[in-house]
């Protein structure tokens, strides 16, 4: 449990520590450079793949997978929210993986006095909801939306520990990348250009909840099916 708990917190400390990081080296970047940040995304969330079961290693492959069509359509396609150089960057994918993994390893930090967190946490995120709501200069209804998806998930999602860690972390993500300007988000939602988005909006953890429902279903799926074709190989080998 002790070296579980020590890998977490390593885990963690990386990610929150990465994503200010390369957001800041992509400020100003060019093309060229932004592919080098990429590549170096992609190599932390290898090593993060290395030291994963196959299981989770599964499911953070299956959030890259989901994640990339997600910003492709809604970024590169729609334009709700949008880069600084109009594209989609190269360490965006890999870095949903890394969202997904400091999630799920701050998740398992937070386990022990799951209660008190969930309290905590929503209600600070509860705070900013009514900020967006209220206050923001960006009225924000996407945020609440996706504040009401991260409620549903904690009362009968089956990771709720993850939730809870995909508050941290992906709160941070988007507070930082928008502060610095790697990304932003429009005021209005560009296809019915009626949900108003605050920049960030404030429930955005809530759409991790699906990115995890989706990995949660599949995963298992996709090991089953692996571990049947090497059956199946092994088998063909010693006829």
């Amino acid at each position: 449990m002790e070296r579980q708990t020590r890998r977490a917190a390593l885990g963690v400390i990386a990610v929150v520590t990465w994503v200010p990081l390369a957001l800041l080296a992509d400020r100003g970047a060019t093309m060229a450079a932004q592919r080098l940040i990429g590549l170096a995304t992609w190599a932390l969330l290898l090593l993060a793949l290395w030291k994963s079961s196959p299981l989770l290693r599964t499911q953070i492959l299956l959030v890259v997978a989901f994640a990339t069509v997600v910003e492709y359509l809604f970024a590169g396609h729609f334009g709700v929210y949008v880069y600084r150089l109009e594209n989609v960057p190269w360490f965006v994918p890999p870095g949903h993986g890394l969202i997904y993994f400091g999630a799920y390893s701050l998740g398992l930090l937070l386990k022990s006095r799951e209660k008190f967190w969930t309290f905590f946490l929503v209600g600070i995120l509860a705070l900013w909801v009514l900020w967006g709501l209220l206050l923001s200069p960006q009225f924000d209804v996407l945020g609440a939306f996706w504040f009401i998806n991260l409620l549903i998930f904690l009362k009968w999602g089956p990771s709720r520990p993850t939730y809870l860690g995909a508050i941290v972390v992906v709160s941070w993500l988007e507070i930082v990348g928008t502060s610095i300007g790697t990304w932003k988000w429009m005021e209005y939602d560009t296809i019915k250009e009626w949900v108003a988005q605050g920049n960030p909006p404030s429930g955005a953890a809530g759409g991790y909840g699906w990115f995890d429902l989706f990995a949660l279903l599949l995963a298992p799926l996709l090991l089953r099916q692996v571990r049947k074709l090497r059956t199946r190989d092994r088998l063909r080998s010693e006829l």
